[in-house]
């Protein structure tokens, strides 16, 4: 769910494949990223880790409050980035996915209609219906699937395909996730499969029993038998096909995988900064938060992954330089020189509605103008504004697991005014991930074992993941006072949130 701002082009270092595996011949395996804006694929040596190759292809661009793609585009952009990396031989091959995303499928195994993606908000109505159908509310949500009910959710999708669409939910034989149906056109399966992180984030399965809650999917249609409909949960190092000759690995979402890649331990905690933005860490029990703010997910090793989600992140940045006519280096050196506070110009990052507080409606707020303001303090306040919205929401899980330090990544971490701001207004120190396309690598993790059959632990450790580049800061002088300005601004914008 949490990306790098734009969409790149197919680019493959075919140089680098070429040598190693023509002249030196390597055990290769592959992660593949399936995400809302492109599918990334990453090529990595089995024994080494070692990065061979990387290729991406972009998919069609998608704006809420519908935000839907075809499934076959996600299919077509790995090709083509399967292709432009040299189409390798590889003993095993993994696909992480964004979450949430709807794909409903008729008894033929055909897509019936385009994939509600996770940022669609076109059921946010549904969410709120759902909060209200079981007797204690989001404190009963919480207890059973360990989240409550947002517009981003599967269960909210199937209630609002239910109810808007009952011709085609006439037809529907197979509900299945992004990264369920990817995996599905690489094993030519018909019984779809998918894992427990990413079934966690459907609104339908527990984290804390294991299990699919069928008095939860009998909400949206009490007459359809979901044992049928919904995808087996496979084990974590599940083989669950082959594809070329390569065992298929079972896959997870997006998040899961991007924390297996950052070698992530308990009592950290990452910090996504890409479209959108996402908090998370691991732990050893399951949580559970009836304010809705913390999803409790389950990760994709047999742990658990509480996590909370924003809309907005690097779609803010993206905004404000095309506003300012300057590109992404020409957006931080205007931070950088905007100084701490901004000037008193204080920014609402909602621009496309927000998740974390649940706003779907909602939209961004500029306040603290003066005539003298500069665009340096623009640039600056939209730095600020989206970096205090990511730290409420590390303030929200940290309610629910220990955290010790915060771990950047995504598009956002390249950026300097980023790390200077967070690591400025964080009471956390603040390091950098050195996971180029963690959501790849966490992917070709799972490859691996699929491939040497020996546990996520013992490749991390041989792959050296996890290491970490701390971000130093000369003050926290104005901190406590930039927060209190954006907490202010939300409340009198949004009062209820």
């Amino acid at each position: 769910m949490a990306r790098e701002p734009g969409q790149p082009s197919a680019v493959v270092h075919t140089e680098l494949i070429h040598d190693r595996t023509m002249n030196n011949p390597r055990r290769l395996v592959a992660g593949v990223d399936s995400s809302t804006q492109s599918t990334k694929v990453e090529i990595r040596d089995l024994l080494t880790g070692d990065v061979v190759g990387r290729a991406s292809a972009p998919h069609p661009t998608t704006t809420p409050p519908r935000s839907e793609q075809d499934p076959h585009a996600w299919w077509q952009a790995f090709e083509q980035a399967w292709s432009a990396v040299g189409a390798p031989s590889v003993e095993a091959i993994s696909v992480a996915g964004q979450q949430h995303g709807m794909v409903v499928l008729d008894a033929s195994h055909q897509v019936i209609r385009p994939a509600k993606l996770w940022n669609d908000t076109e059921s946010a109505p549904d969410a709120g219906w759902l909060r209200k159908q079981l007797p204690g509310g989001a404190t009963d949500w919480a207890e059973a699937v360990g989240s409550v009910p947002v517009a981003a959710f599967t269960i909210a999708k199937l209630s609002w395909m239910h109810r808007s669409e009952p011709e085609l939910w006439a037809r529907v034989a197979s509900v299945v996730l992004p990264h369920d149906w990817m995996t599905m056109q690489l094993t030519g399966a018909t019984t779809p499969t998918t894992d427990r992180g990413d079934a966690s984030g459907t609104g339908y399965w527990s984290p804390k029993s294991g299990e699919y809650r069928w008095d939860v999917l009998a909400i949206i249609d009490e007459h359809l038998d979901w044992t049928g409909v919904v995808p087996r949960v496979a084990a974590p190092d599940e083989v669950v096909g082959e594809w070329r000759g390569a065992r298929v690995a079972v896959g997870t979402g997006d998040n899961m995988a991007a924390a297996l890649g950052l070698g992530l331990r308990p009592r950290q905690a990452v910090m996504s900064l890409g479209t959108s933005g996402t908090v998370y860490t691991v732990a050893d029990a399951p949580t559970s938060d009836p304010s809705g703010a913390v999803a409790g997910f389950a990760d994709a090793s047999g742990r658990y992954l509480p996590l909370v989600c924003t809309l907005n992140a690097g779609k803010v940045l993206d905004a404000i330089a095309r506003l300012l006519g300057v590109d992404h280096a020409g957006l931080d050196a205007l931070a950088l020189a905007g100084g701490q506070g901004a000037g008193g110009t204080v920014l609402l990052p909602y621009f496309d509605g927000e998740r974390t507080p649940n706003l779907p409606t909602a939209s961004g707020w500029l306040s603290g103008l003066r005539s003298d303001v500069s665009r340096e303090q623009l640039a600056r306040a939209a730095v600020e504004g989206v970096v205090c919205g990511m730290l409420e929401a590390v303030d929200a899980l940290a309610a629910h697991a220990p955290i010790d330090q915060l771990v950047l990544t995504g598009g956002g971490a390249r950026s300097h005014a980023v790390r200077e701001v967070l690591a400025s207004l964080s009471a956390l120190p603040v390091v950098v991930g050195d996971a180029d396309e963690a959501v790849a690598t966490g992917a070709a993790l799972q490859a691996a074992t699929a491939a040497d059959d020996v546990s996520l632990d013992e490749i991390a450790e041989r792959w050296q993941l996890g290491q970490t580049i701390p971000v130093h800061i000369g003050t926290h002088e104005h901190a406590s006072e930039i927060r209190h300005r954006f907490a202010a601004l939300r409340e009198q914008a949004y009062p209820s949130a």
